[in-house]
């Protein structure tokens, strides 16, 4: 595109010249070689004039901020200054989009959750995202033009960028939090470049983690009941002469009493299945708050056996928008905790309180009590703060993970306060779209 106005510079350099040797050579022949000459010297004095003018102009032109009107210019000067007006407007529009592509590419890398760090062939970086600096502990203030591997001081990271080998991701510790796993990945590009793209993996790393611990935890939790049915069985099988009729009966009691601790955990299993994979919540009803607590101190009573006083407290009574099923399963579980964990002698209250801030069913006692360091992972799947005292006393360690779930989904909130030796106080609290008080 350039030669077009080039082309018409040369035009206009050569068509005076031409023209005035043109007449150069006529003078020289009417007139004799002075008067030629005269005329040619007057000519080119006057052309360098104008030229030197007109060159000035363009030069003075091409100095002035980008968007300064062409200047006006006779003849085939204005069609030059024309020309290198149009190309320069049109580099400049080429030079706008790309600075806007260039600018939205940037503004998408610095929203990316992963980090993302340009490396240019010395290993320097040449740029990176808010994300990256977070990852790496990088100031992109003073850290740019830094060698990566200087800044980054894992060994394992600085053998990975310097093996020129990513076909598979490193899975690395931050240096300072190490608490934080990040996958990098690194692509290379143009020769020596070098793209590193980081990802937080840390919460999958500790997902994967549960699900190891709880395929390990439900493992032994069928397999200690399996082996007590197993060996009863065994013995029977192999002395079925040997035993009285009390015996016979007394170890195929201990037996179903190890099945129905197998049932309970495999129902429980399934109704925390249910409840973490999202599958479609019962169809809601009213709730007869009521009703359910007296059903659920009933159930609690029968557990208890008299062991301890259980104390009904109803401030209210109204109902419950949810399911009967869940909000019955998370109620029993925590009032059968507080007979598990409440030695024998001790007090257990059952409440319900309603009101216009909503409402509120809660199981209090003055039991063993847990250490605040247990409190926040109570709700942990398997998670006992005493596993041999909760064999021991039926429990699957599931209890918690459900009464979580499904205060969860009816939009409440679970609230622990405990006290070693001084007790535990469990509250679900529901919001005021969800009752009606009565």
């Amino acid at each position: 595109m350039i030669r077009r106005p080039l082309s018409y510079l040369a035009l206009v350099i050569a068509l005076p010249l031409g023209t005035l040797m043109v007449l150069a050579a006529l003078a020289a022949a009417y007139r004799g070689s002075d008067a030629a000459l005269a005329l040619l010297a007057v000519g080119l004095v006057g052309w360098a004039i104008m030229l030197v003018r007109n060159l000035r102009q363009l030069v003075t032109w091409a100095r002035q901020p980008v968007g300064t009107p062409v200047p006006q210019a006779e003849g085939l000067w204005g069609r030059v200054f024309a020309e290198v007006g149009d190309r320069l407007q049109r580099e400049c529009e080429v030079k706008e989009r790309l600075s806007a592509e260039l600018g939205r590419f940037q503004q998408a890398a610095l929203a990316m959750p992963d980090g993302v760090i340009y490396l240019a062939e010395d290993d320097a970086i040449e740029w990176m995202n808010p994300m990256a600096e977070q990852h790496f502990d990088l100031d992109r203030r003073k850290d740019l033009r830094m060698a990566l591997s200087g800044l980054v001081r894992q060994p394992e990271f600085v053998r990975y960028l310097a093996a020129h080998e990513y076909a598979e991701p490193l899975v690395m510790r931050s240096l300072r939090r190490r608490e934080r796993s990040l996958q990098v990945q690194v692509i290379a590009f143009a020769g020596n470049r070098r793209l590193v793209l980081s990802r937080d993996v840390s919460q999958l790393e500790r997902l994967e983690t549960m699900r190891r611990d709880f395929v390990s935890n439900v493992s032994h939790e069928l397999r200690t009941p399996l082996t007590v049915v197993g060996g009863f069985l065994e013995t029977l099988i192999d002395g079925i002469d040997d035993f009285t009729r009390d015996e016979v009966v007394q170890y195929l009691g201990l037996a179903s009493e190890q099945s129905s601790r197998m049932q309970r955990l495999i129902e429980e299993l399934l109704t925390l299945s249910a409840l973490e994979t999202g599958a479609p919540a019962p169809a809601e009803e009213r709730v007869d708050v009521q009703a359910l607590v007296r059903d659920v101190v009933r159930d609690c009573e029968l557990l208890s056996a008299g062991r301890h006083e259980v104390r009904l407290v109803l401030e209210g009574g109204g109902e419950l928008l949810g399911s009967h099923k869940e909000l019955r399963s998370a109620f029993s579980n925590l009032a059968s905790n507080a007979v598990r964990y409440t030695p024998a002698g001790g007090h257990i209250e059952i409440g319900w309180r309603a009101g216009g801030g909503g409402g509120e069913f809660w199981v209090a006692d003055d039991g063993i009590g847990i250490d605040a360091v247990h409190i926040p992972r109570l709700t942990e799947r398997f998670y006992r703060v005493d596993r041999g005292r909760s064999r021991e006393t039926g429990g699957t360690g599931l209890g918690l993970a459900i009464v979580k779930h499904v205060t969860t989904r009816h939009h409440g909130e679970l609230v622990i306060e405990s006290e070693p030796g001084r007790g535990s106080r469990f509250t679900l609290r529901f919001p005021p779209a969800r009752v009606r008080p009565g």
